[in-house]
């Protein structure tokens, strides 16, 4: 694809409820929720996560490959009039994304695995992901469910999150289905902090959330609800 990519830092850590709430208290004066978030501050994502024949995205991360990508479909809020299909490229701690939005008709006939929707040369992310799902059989593996809230903040180019209550939807694949109930994917009291930057962070917003005392982790969302999914004993993820 000859598309230009933008890539940022992204730090991820697990804390828990405490280290939140603290953190949390902080962020207050520092930054803003992002505007997305609505009154509550929050909202909710699903992303439905691909995977290749051979496991690829989950093996590469699990193996520790600096260079690696992964496809997904996101929704926000449980409505379809907002869905992106993105394809997120990570080379060591710094992060690129890109993504192309798709119609309710496109996820519901790549669901019933008419991928000839996707065949659109003049979209090429959309065209990447027709060749991928017919060359190497890309197909959808597990959905992601969890609260976003979010900070931001200007300077540098900074966003913090905080995902709560992440949530697998074992062998769902349908991101509509009103009688989903995704099952908890960790400990209820553990949050996964994630911050992005383009150049810097703000002494003041390393500051208060006092990053070098945490321990940095990789903290894969779809690892951790892929997990969910072994069939056999020596599947050890």
């Amino acid at each position: 694809m000859n598309q230009n990519l933008r890539f940022r830092h992204e730090l991820k850590f697990m804390i828990n409820r405490h280290q939140y709430y603290i953190l949390r208290q902080r962020l207050q004066g520092l930054a803003r929720h992002d505007e997305h978030a609505g009154q509550s501050g929050e909202y909710h994502i699903r992303s439905l996560y691909f995977d290749d024949i051979d496991n690829s995205a989950l093996h590469d991360k699990l193996g520790g490959i600096r260079e690696r990508r992964k496809y997904r479909i996101r929704i926000y809020n449980r409505r379809d009039d907002l869905i992106h299909f993105e394809k997120k490229i990570k080379k060591g701690e710094y992060i690129a994304k890109l993504k192309e939005r798709l119609t309710r008709e496109t996820v519901d006939a790549i669901l019933a695995g008419h991928i000839e929707v996707l065949n659109v040369r003049e979209k090429p992310l959309l065209h990447e992901l027709y060749l991928e799902m017919k060359q190497r059989l890309l197909a959808p593996q597990v959905i992601v469910d969890y609260v976003r809230e979010p900070f931001v903040c200007p300077n540098g180019n900074v966003r913090i999150t905080f995902d709560k209550e992440l949530r697998t939807g074992l062998h769902a694949v349908d991101l509509f289905d009103p009688d989903l109930r995704p099952v908890s994917a960790i400990d209820d009291k553990l949050i996964i902090l994630e911050v992005k930057f383009d150049e810097y962070i703000p002494e003041y917003l390393r500051a208060a959330l006092q990053l070098e005392g945490l321990r940095q982790q990789s903290a894969s969302k779809y690892v951790i609800c892929r997990k969910h999914l072994k069939t056999n004993s020596w599947e050890d993820y």
